[in-house]
């Protein structure tokens, strides 16, 4: 759409009382001509440690929670696991036959922390990671928002090595600590000028209630498009708000010293939801708001205790990491399953979010220009291969999407370590041939915009994405 040029800037934040809101993309700040204005291209990762249920086919409940589907590419029937995403099943694809190579001999437990670096961060010894994913992303798009990238997780901080709390690595293979605080990450929407403004803010029930009269005089110069867009966007805002007192009620919650089969805690299931959705909807005001175009959320850090352990409580089961251990229980792959499902439903929440959003400017909704992949570096109990892997949109990007993918030999029904119930089993040897995961890497850079033909040491694209 052609707009008229205005000295007023697409960055404008919304100012009052020493606070500043970035506002969305808006048409009527738009510059004829300028490169600013181009659609953006986003990415996001969302990580979940401790892999997916993988019954034998023997077994009564692989017709059910299996994670992968049954099917073809086009005709893939998902199972109770995904069935969650079927109102989505034209905007994602599902992978399987992927991982990185070089630690397909490493323990679950150990190999999270390559997940967006294809690495040789081995078992032990020496530890030595690369540049991630999404930070050569950001090295690419980084300048053109007010975050090169968010990282976001429910643990923090960095972890350890091969006990990772954070998906991103910068270009010294260097952990980039992720923000786990709803309101911390909130606050970078936020400009604060002076402790006077932070404590204004502080008290307020809800920032935008300290801004509303520059609302109103911003209105006035909008044109009727940018005005439902700018409502829209407040209302997500004040909506997200809403939930940040909830979610952090979750997150303060002391960890009891329990028995992970025991595990309790004092806020409710409702609550630790809250928290997951709240997380989602920081990262799609920092999509709407173009604060950044490169995302990554890590749902825990594999085999420890933290929030993550306690966010199947918002499905009334036991610390998260315990349920891989108990699938041949009573339930147990339906518990895990349940719990894989509630990953799926949250994430699919997100992408039907991008969907309902059109563009601020350029075709489509957001989901339409936004690469978003959910997965784990392990499959069936910790095993390092087989990547459970599904990706939404990205329809403008050159993404076909409504398929399920299989790579690689000898694995059709995805049984290659299937029914894996103990630590030994990882050590087993496997008769399947599997891709490098760096493949598809190649592809989201360079549909992306990002100059490469290599990742990981690995060259070449990903054929039929």
């Amino acid at each position: 759409m052609k707009t008229q040029a205005t000295s007023l800037s697409r960055r404008t934040f919304l100012r009052g009382t020493g606070i500043a809101l970035a506002l969305p993309w808006l048409e009527t700040f738009a510059v004829a001509g300028s490169n600013a204005d181009e659609t953006p291209k986003r990415f996001l990762s969302v990580y979940h440690p401790d892999g997916v249920g993988l019954p034998l086919k023997s077994d009564p409940a692989w017709k059910d929670w299996s994670w992968f589907p049954r099917g073809g590419e086009r005709d893939f029937e998902l199972t109770k696991v995904l069935d969650v995403l079927e109102p989505l099943r034209s905007e994602i694809t599902i992978y399987s036959g992927l991982s990185h190579p070089a630690v397909r001999q490493v323990h679950g437990h150990s190999n999270a922390d390559q997940y967006l670096t294809g690495a040789d961060t081995k078992g032990h010894g020496p530890y030595q990671n690369s540049i991630s994913l999404d930070q050569v992303i950001a090295e690419h798009a980084g300048d053109r928002t007010r975050h090169a990238s968010l990282v976001m997780s429910t643990n923090g901080g960095i972890g350890g090595p091969r006990g990772a709390q954070t998906q991103s690595f910068n270009r010294e293979g260097r952990p980039i600590p992720a923000m786990n605080k709803p309101k911390e990450i909130f606050d970078l929407l936020f400009e604060t000028s002076g402790k006077e403004a932070a404590a204004k803010l502080a008290r307020s029930k809800s920032a935008l209630d300290l801004l509303i009269a520059n609302t109103r005089s911003l209105q006035q110069k909008l044109s009727q498009h940018d005005q439902k867009t700018l409502e829209q966007y407040l209302d997500a805002v004040r909506d997200t708000e809403v939930k940040l007192a909830k979610a952090q009620k979750w997150l303060d919650t002391p960890i009891p010293k329990v028995d992970t089969s025991n595990l309790h805690m004092d806020a409710e299931p409702k609550e630790a939801r809250l928290y997951f959705q709240t997380m989602y909807e920081l990262i799609y005001l920092a999509f709407l708001s173009d604060s950044t175009r490169v995302a990554t959320f890590q749902l825990g850090r594999e085999n420890g205790e933290g929030p993550h352990d306690l966010l199947s409580m918002a499905v009334g089961l036991g610390g998260a990491h315990g349920l891989t251990h108990a699938v041949k229980k009573p339930n147990g792959w339906k518990n895990l399953g349940t719990y894989n499902r509630y990953q799926a439903e949250e994430f699919g929440r997100f992408v039907q979010k991008l969907k309902e959003t059109a563009e601020p400017i350029g075709n489509g909704n957001m989901l339409d220009n936004t690469f978003a992949m959910h997965g784990s570096a392990s499959s069936s109990f910790h095993l390092s291969r087989n990547y459970p892997i599904i990706s939404a949109g990205g329809k403008n990007l050159g993404f076909e999407n409504g398929r399920y993918l299989k790579f690689g030999k000898g694995n059709a029904d995805n049984q290659a370590g299937a029914g894996i119930v103990t630590d030994a089993g990882w050590r087993g040897k496997i008769e399947v041939e599997e891709l490098p995961l760096a493949h598809l890497f190649v592809t989201v850079l360079q549909r992306l915009g990002v100059e490469a033909d290599s990742f990981a040491g690995y060259t070449g694209t990903l054929g039929r994405v």
